[in-house]
């Protein structure tokens, strides 16, 4: 995909597009120490690197550029990201299309201009739609699946100047410094791009990691967990109601899943909770302290509820497979970690920096809600071999 600015007719020409075309990725060394890929590759934008920097990027002449037309398509569940970056004038002028509440938004700077504008669809059905983007005199349109159009008008006072040197182009983050933007948003995207058409050029993009990650050929909403890390919350980002009541539930096939599904502890101290899957038994173990509940039938939500003096567990809101564990005179309480600990989804908490955690969950949470609310693990601090709003189908 990509962006430039360019004096053409007295008018601004706006290029977005973007060449991802395929499921397999192949690439080789360019000799300076960068992976070389083809522009045709499918991209997975949520690839373990830093948040802001790019997956892929390339840079081409002002001079090689015709095409003022380009498309490709976007399939995510996502709701914010970073999609495509460019700029010239090494960055003085510069164009980013990212999702913010699965609405595109556009944020263009050019000369004495700076705008933001949002608009069109949700995009984040899980769904591919294709988009493009296109220079039409003054405006820049951006269609969606061939019908919705989102479209910003630019005129500079300034006289326009001929642009000449080189386009960079990025997909998957930006090449700027983040506050430059109008609007903020979280750059990193579960999400896949492909098909591009961009600008009828075939020129290589470069990336920094050895291999591309590959995209799943089907997807559905949920938080996929690769036995490799976990997500961590201070319990204190979740209040505690006035009914001194904390509700957790989770949704999933829990017969699939093997690892540590959700644990809580207190800095410094034993693990106080835990929920563990054991894929071979098809057994879900609850401990809490001394106290250890096991769960062997085929569920696909459990209920948590933790009171001050004691713990309540329901499958399917099946009030027949309801457990009650009651408080101990010797036990701290069960909302003490809650107050005062550390949460994590998809591994087992160590007590400190050189005991991070182990144990961690293989397999898909469809759905996390902590007293009601959806639960982002976009917003912990996570493993990036986690994928935050997918799972493969």
């Amino acid at each position: 995909m990509a962006v430039f600015w360019k004096a053409m007719a007295g008018g601004l020409l706006l290029t977005l597009s973007l060449t991802l075309l395929g499921w397999g990725v192949e690439g080789q060394g360019n000799g300076r120490g960068k992976k070389e890929v083809s522009g045709g590759a499918t991209v997975y934008l949520g690839q373990d690197r830093d948040i802001w920097r790019p997956m892929i990027y390339t840079t081409v002449n002002l001079s090689e550029i015709h095409s003022i037309k380009s498309s490709f398509q976007l399939r995510t569940f996502d709701p914010e990201g970073a999609i495509f970056y460019g700029d010239t004038k090494n960055g003085q002028d510069w164009f980013v299309l990212s999702l913010m509440g699965g609405i595109p938004l556009m944020q263009i700077s050019r000369e004495d201009i700076l705008i933001s504008v949002a608009g069109g669809p949700k995009l984040n059905d899980g769904k591919w739609h294709t988009l493009e983007v296109s220079h039409q005199e003054k405006f820049v349109v951006l269609e969606v699946d061939g019908s919705n159009r989102l479209e910003v008008g630019m005129q500079s006072k300034q006289t326009q100047e001929i642009l000449v040197g080189e386009l960079r182009l990025a997909v998957g983050g930006i090449l700027i410094n983040k506050e430059k933007m109008i609007v903020q948003f979280e750059p990193q995207m579960d999400g896949c791009v492909r098909e591009g058409s961009w600008l009828n050029l075939s020129i290589p993009w470069e990336a920094d990691v050895e291999e591309l990650w590959p995209c799943y050929q089907n997807i559905q909403p949920g938080s996929f967990f690769a036995g490799t890390g976990f997500a961590i919350f201070n319990t204190s980002v979740f209040p505690i109601e006035a009914d001194h009541v904390v509700k957790t539930e989770l949704w999933g096939d829990f017969s699939k899943m093997d690892g540590t599904i959700l644990s809580i502890n207190v800095p410094g101290q034993e693990m106080i909770f835990a929920l563990v899957a054991n894929n071979n038994t098809k057994e879900v173990t609850l401990t809490f302290g001394e106290e250890k509940l096991s769960m062997n039938d085929i569920f696909k939500r459990l209920v948590i509820t933790f009171e001050t003096d004691k713990l309540q567990v329901f499958q399917d809101e099946d009030e027949s497979k309801t457990t009650k564990l009651s408080f101990a005179g010797s036990h701290p309480g069960y909302l003490t970690p809650w107050r005062e600990g550390r949460l994590a989804f998809g591994g087992l908490l160590g007590k400190g920096e050189d005991d991070v955690g182990s144990h961690f969950l293989t397999g898909c949470l469809e759905k996390i809600q902590i007293q009601g609310r959806d639960v982002d693990l976009d917003l912990a601090v996570k493993h990036m071999s986690i994928s935050s709003h997918s799972c493969p189908a």
